[in-house]
């Protein structure tokens, strides 16, 4: 896949872009819904002998338009967006930078700079999908933006259990810890990325080892608790259970949160490696506990119900 990185005025020569099919929207999460429209623009794609594209904006309309939020917290930021775009065979992606300018742009303005003068030749989007000044255009008025120089297909609103699927819901499940249900609107589980870095190295110390994860601050984290998770170092899946939170029996004072993953079978070193934490199964809150025994107790009872968790997956995944 091939990521084109736009700006306001367009700085790409349309002679350079093959004919393409390209789904339009923002895309946070890429959901089973957002999946039904850009695999629609593949399929249009492959019927038609184009390309097949997207487009997304970074970064959120939000920071930009004066909704009081400096900054964001994505369920997919951009690296992990193009990840999972990327799997799904598409071969362009085009992220254009959102600026109050480009926002100031007439539907017309857009219509005929970002799609028209990208070489699109069939659009894709949702049933809610809008563009330009105020979000007045919309998929009602594409027809008429469109200056019969593309064809375009609207995608209708997906929901399970008589719920729309959306970044919204996907959000709301993230912060009530029901990272259990998100496969269900996601097609995936939750994860996110960052960095194995040093720690007090007090785990092991107890028989329990963590590799502590700073995760890059733009992933939305689910709720303070333990929970059953997998993570993914150099290439490989591995089990185990992980600590969110202010680790309240030894730090009296903490105040930023902490990701400490306990790995089953495991004994690499791996500080400074980049890792991905897949987040399962909400098993408890955090709590502080008496003394050191106590709680290398509970740290067992939360491993052996992470594997009890994880024997059950397993047998899943293997028959799906």
């Amino acid at each position: 896949m091939e990521v084109i990185k736009l700006s306001f005025p367009l700085n790409i020569d349309r002679i350079k872009i093959p004919p393409l099919a390209m789904a339009l929207g923002y895309f946070d999460g890429v959901h089973l819904g957002h999946q039904k429209v850009i695999l629609e623009a593949k399929k249009q794609a492959e019927d038609k002998g184009l390309r097949s594209a997207v487009m997304t904006f970074d970064p959120h309309p939000s920071v930009v338009l004066g909704k009081g939020q400096k900054h964001v917290h994505y369920i997919t930021p951009t690296a992990e967006k193009e990840k999972v775009i990327e799997d799904l065979g598409i071969d362009f992606l085009f992220i254009l930078h959102f600026t109050a300018e480009f926002a100031n742009l007439l539907p017309q303005e857009f219509i005929d700079q970002y799609v028209i003068g990208l070489n699109v030749k069939h659009v894709v989007a949702g049933f809610d999908f809008s563009y330009g000044r105020m979000g007045k255009g919309t998929m009602e008025t594409i027809p008429f933006h469109s200056r019969e120089q593309f064809l375009f297909t609207v995608i209708p609103k997906l929901t399970i259990d008589d719920e729309k699927v959306s970044s919204t819901r996907i959000r709301q499940y993230i912060k009530d810890g029901k990272t259990d249900r998100l496969p269900e609107l996601l097609g995936r589980y939750y994860s996110t990325s960052g960095m194995v870095v040093h720690g007090d190295k007090r785990g092991r110390t107890i028989g329990f080892p963590t590799a502590n994860c700073d995760i890059r601050d733009e992933f939305i984290l689910p709720p303070i608790g333990v929970y059953a998770v997998r993570m993914k170092v150099d290439g490989t899946w591995y089990q185990g259970v992980c600590n969110l939170g202010y680790k309240p029996t030894f730090n009296k004072e903490a105040n930023k949160t902490s990701v400490e993953v306990h790995l089953f079978n495991f004994d690499q070193d791996i500080y400074g490696e980049k890792v991905i934490v897949e987040w399962h199964l909400y098993l408890r809150k955090e709590q502080k506990f008496s003394g050191i025994e106590e709680l290398i107790s509970q740290i067992e009872k939360d491993k052996q119900n992470a594997i009890k968790y994880f024997e059950k997956f397993d047998k899943i995944s293997a028959n799906p």
